[in-house]
C-alpha cells in the first residue's frame, strides 16, 4: 500500500511539472508584396513625365486605375506579374515563406467577393506554390486613404474575402469590426499588420479593443527594406497596441524579391501554413536589415511576444547568432532592452564583438508595460545605407501583463 501511495504522488508531482516549450525554428520571408493585380501602379509602368505628378485615379465605388495617359514598359512582363509567378521566384531565391497582398481597391477585384477571378487565382496560386520547403500565403492591403476617421494602410492575411478600402463607408472602423467576425481562408488564423505606419495614423491608433488587439498583431518596422517605422512602432506599443515587429518589402514587381536584403523572420514550430499564421497571431516574430541573423529570447521561460502575469522579477535569456562567419561586417555589437516611451532600461556592450552573443540580464520592475530587444551589428546590415550606428534588428515584445 505503501508504495502505491508513493507512485501516486510520484506522478502527481510529475504531472504538476511546467510543460517544456516547443520547439521554435526561424524562417525569414516577406510579408507585403503586390503583383500585376496591383495594376494601378507598380514597376510595369514608364514613370510620369516631368511635371506630371502622376496621381491615380478611382471611381465613385472606389475601384481605383491608372491614369489614361500612363505608358506600359515595353518589356514589362519580365518586371511584373500574376501571383504565381512572385511565389514561383521567391522559392526559388531561398524565402521560407512569401505573402502575396494587392490593394483591394483595384479594378480587377470589383467589385468585391469570394468568387472574383482575380481573387480566386491568388488564392489557389498560394495553394499550389506552397510545400514542404515553401509556405505561400494570400492576402490583400486595406489601402486607407481617404478617412474620415482615421487613415492608415493595414495588411489582412488568410482571409476568405476582402473589403475595399475605398468604398463608400468603408473606414478603419467598419475594417475593425468585419475582422471580428471574418473566416480565415483554410488553414491558420487571420492576421494583420500595421504597414508602414505614422506616428499618430490611424486616427492616432483609435478604436481598440481587446478583440481587435487579436487580430492586428504586427507593425511594419522595415518597409520597402530600409525605410524604418520605428517611432510609430513605440507610438502603437504605448497607447496598448501589442503588435511585433515585421518587415514588408513592398515590392510591386519582380525586383525586390531579388535585390531587398531585409527579411521577416518567424519563430514556428514546422514550416507550414498553419505554423507560419500561428507564429504571426502569437508575435513570434522580428525585423531585421540582415538577412539571416538568428534571434530569440525568453522572459522567465516565456517565449518573445508572450503576455506574463504581472512579475516583478524578468530573467531575460537573449541568444543573437549570425551565420555569416567570414564577414566582418555581421558581427554583433550591441543589444538593447527596451521598455514603456522607447526608454532604454539595459544595453550590453559587447566588449569583442562575435557572431554568438548570449546575454541574460535581470530586470527588477513593477510598472513598465512591455519590453522588446534592438540588435546592432558593425556594419549596419545588408540594406542600402547601412549605418553600424543604428539597429538593425527588431524583436517582438513581452507585454508584463500590467
Amino acid at each position: 500500500m505503501k508504495q502505491l501511495f508513493f507512485l501516486m504522488g510520484l506522478l502527481l508531482t510529475l504531472g504538476a511539472a511546467p510543460a517544456t516549450q516547443p520547439e521554435y525554428h526561424i524562417y525569414g520571408g516577406n510579408t507585403h508584396s503586390h503583383t500585376a493585380y496591383t495594376w494601378s501602379h507598380g514597376d510595369q509602368w514608364e514613370k510620369p513625365a516631368k511635371g506630371d505628378k502622376g496621381g491615380l485615379e478611382h471611381d465613385e465605388n472606389g475601384a481605383q486605375r491608372p491614369p489614361k495617359d500612363r505608358k506600359l514598359k515595353p518589356d514589362w512582363q519580365t518586371l511584373q506579374g500574376p501571383p504565381a509567378e512572385h511565389f514561383k521566384l521567391a522559392k526559388e531565391h531561398g524565402y521560407d515563406f512569401y505573402i502575396t497582398t494587392d490593394h483591394s481597391q483595384e479594378a480587377d477585384l470589383q467589385p468585391p467577393s469570394p468568387t472574383n477571378e482575380k481573387w480566386l487565382d491568388t488564392k489557389k496560386a498560394a495553394l499550389d506554390a506552397t510545400d514542404s520547403n515553401f509556405v505561400a500565403i494570400a492576402g490583400y492591403e486595406h489601402s486607407e486613404n481617404n478617412g474620415p476617421n482615421g487613415t492608415g494602410h493595414l495588411n489582412v492575411i488568410n482571409s476568405d474575402e476582402y473589403l475595399n478600402a475605398l468604398a463608400p463607408g468603408v473606414d478603419l472602423q467598419k475594417l475593425y469590426t468585419w475582422l471580428k467576425t471574418a473566416k480565415p481562408n483554410g488553414d491558420g488564423p487571420i492576421v494583420v499588420s500595421f504597414n508602414h505606419p505614422g506616428v499618430h495614423q490611424y486616427n492616432d491608433w483609435a478604436y481598440r479593443d481587446d478583440e481587435i488587439t487579436d487580430i492586428i498583431t504586427m507593425l511594419e518596422v522595415i518597409n520597402s527594406n530600409n525605410r524604418i517605422h520605428y517611432d510609430a512602432f513605440v507610438a502603437a506599443l504605448d497607447h496598448g497596441w501589442k503588435v511585433s515587429p515585421v518587415c514588408g518589402n513592398d515590392n510591386h514587381g519582380f525586383w525586390g524579391i531579388t535585390h531587398h536584403t531585409s527579411r521577416t523572420f518567424m519563430l514556428a514550430t514546422e514550416k507550414t501554413k498553419a505554423a507560419i499564421l500561428d507564429a504571426m497571431k502569437h508575435r513570434r516574430t522580428y525585423a531585421s536589415l540582415d538577412g539571416n541573423i538568428q534571434c530569440r529570447y525568453s522572459v522567465n521561460g516565456q517565449i518573445m511576444g508572450s503576455t506574463l502575469d504581472r512579475p516583478e522579477e524578468l530573467k531575460f535569456d537573449i541568444s543573437i547568432r549570425d551565420p555569416d562567419t567570414t564577414k566582418a561586417k555581421d558581427k554583433i555589437t550591441k543589444i538593447d532592452i527596451v521598455t514603456d516611451g522607447g526608454k532604454v532600461a539595459e544595453t550590453y556592450d559587447v566588449s569583442s564583438p562575435d557572431y554568438a552573443v548570449e546575454w541574460k540580464p535581470v530586470i527588477h520592475d513593477t510598472a513598465s508595460k512591455y519590453f522588446f530587444v534592438r540588435v546592432w551589428n558593425a556594419g549596419g546590415g545588408d540594406a542600402p545605407g547601412a549605418d553600424a550606428k543604428k539597429p538593425i534588428a527588431w524583436l517582438a515584445p513581452v507585454w508584463t501583463g500590467r
